[in-house]
């Protein structure tokens, strides 16, 4: 959609803004299910032949396999530290050309990390959705869709569903929640002892948030001076669990019934205000997306790659890539070629290797069986042309492997063994500066 405002551009063109419904999906935690919220919602109006952009905050390359199956579109991350905002904004500007509906997924809870879905929300004018897991409380839902609702002010407000909800007499009681007095009224600034401006007069200063702004604010956008925050009840139903393993959800093309799970979910939301949501009804969440200050999204001066191939490892083994990066890669002049080395498929002529993370684990003994793809994958080292080897990719590099314990011989290119522990040692995000710098340098701190 396209809102007939000018704006000039990086180059002084005139662009429009665009106007487009969009909500970001929280939660107060992890594990309340917003990814089956988020894959049912786009699964609901992609049937309806509404088109669904969807994109996952933070580092996550599982959960956007099943948005990818539910809307039919590809799914960008967006990270606030990892990307940047100006991607981030650029990113959400090209989808408000082309969706009827903009949905962005959050990481963990709604205010956990820094940045947390919260403060991206905020800065961005999006309204917040939260998914509450309702199945052990009724008034303490209330109190928790308050809280989040409150805790920062000025964030714009879609409402809170209530999932795995037992009974109809259960959902009663849940929405009833939301509805006791004094629910509605302006939270105290903690640190000033004020009260806190009202959400809809902030969103309306526009200045203070130059893209991504509220396109008119208005009951049901913020809540404020309203009862309208309960959305419905999501009933608990086997049929649409996504199943998990130690990374998160299993992704969806390893699971032959994935469609007909994204059908139960969105057929779940039926009686919810999420399953009445049409082009009309969406325009509640309007948001208004200026255009970029700068250039395009990757826009190199050169293309130092050009007539460079780079043979990229991708299968059920190796299926941790994120699209961006393939496309910066391509917009540097590379040309991309796939091989599956479950299948022993031998390299392909390349003038380097990207073997991406994955769960090489689970395929041991396939990958202890390769004969062709090592022998090739040796001559290509042999020949002094690199290989980039990241996470899981880097396992089968190694001489063995034990897992489930099993020792498996690997393609033996690195010496040593690996073995996996009972618990992940850590999980976080990491700065790299290149070249080295000594252990006390500030990488933060902007360059010289």
């Amino acid at each position: 959609m396209s809102l007939a405002v000018s704006h000039s551009g990086s180059a002084g063109s005139k662009l429009p803004a665009r106007l487009a419904p969009a909500v970001l999906v929280s939660a107060p935690a992890s594990g309340h299910g917003k990814t089956t919220v988020v894959a049912a919602l786009a699964r609901r109006l992609s049937r309806a032949g509404l088109d669904v952009r969807v994109f996952k905050t933070g580092p996550d390359f599982l959960d956007p396999a099943w948005h990818e199956l539910a809307s039919g579109h590809t799914v960008h991350n967006l990270d606030l530290w990892m990307t940047g905002e100006d991607d981030i904004r650029r990113r959400l500007y090209d989808a408000a050309g082309q969706a009827d509906l903009i949905l962005v997924e959050g990481v963990m809870g709604l205010y956990d990390g820094e940045p947390s879905a919260a403060e991206m929300a905020h800065r961005l004018g999006l309204p917040v959705l939260a998914v509450i897991d309702a199945s052990s409380m009724t008034g303490t839902f209330g109190a928790l869709a308050h809280g989040l609702r409150t805790w920062l002010p000025g964030l714009r407000w879609a409402g809170a569903l209530a999932n795995r909800v037992a009974s109809p007499r259960h959902a009663e009681l849940l929405a009833s929640a939301c509805q006791r007095p004094g629910a509605d009224q302006p939270t105290m600034d903690a640190h000033s002892g004020n009260d806190s401006k009202p959400a809809s007069i902030a969103h309306r200063q526009a200045d203070s948030q130059p893209s991504g702004t509220p396109a008119e604010e208005g009951p049901d956008s913020t809540g404020e001076g309203t009862r309208s925050d309960f959305l419905g009840s999501v009933f608990r139903n086997a049929a649409f669990a996504m199943p998990a393993r130690h990374l998160g959800l299993i992704p969806a093309n390893e699971l032959a019934d994935a469609r007909q799970k994204l059908d139960a979910a969105a057929d779940a939301l039926e009686g919810t205000v999420l399953g009445s949501l049409d082009r009309e009804t969406l325009q509640r969440w309007n948001t208004c997306f200026l255009p970029p200050e700068g250039p395009g999204h990757i826009a190199p001066a050169s293309q130092p790659l050009a007539g460079r191939t780079i043979a990229i490892a991708r299968d059920a083994a190796f299926a941790f890539i994120y699209p961006s990066n393939l496309e910066v890669l391509q917009a540097l002049g590379a040309t991309l070629t796939f091989f599956s080395p479950l299948a022993d498929d031998p390299l392909p002529a390349c003038d380097a290797v990207w073997l991406p993370g994955g769960y090489p684990e689970l395929h041991a003994e396939q990958l202890s069986a390769c004969r062709r793809l090592p022998e090739t994958l040796r001559a290509h080292i042999e020949a002094d042309r690199p290989v980039w080897a990241e996470c899981g990719g880097m396992l089968p590099l190694f001489e063995q492997m034990r897992h489930d314990e099993r020792d498996w011989p690997m393609w033996g290119i690195l010496p040593g063994s690996i073995e996996f522990g009972k618990r992940a040692a850590g999980l976080g995000m990491q700065q790299l500066a290149w070249p080295p710098v000594s252990a006390d340098a500030d990488l933060n701190a902007p360059a010289a």
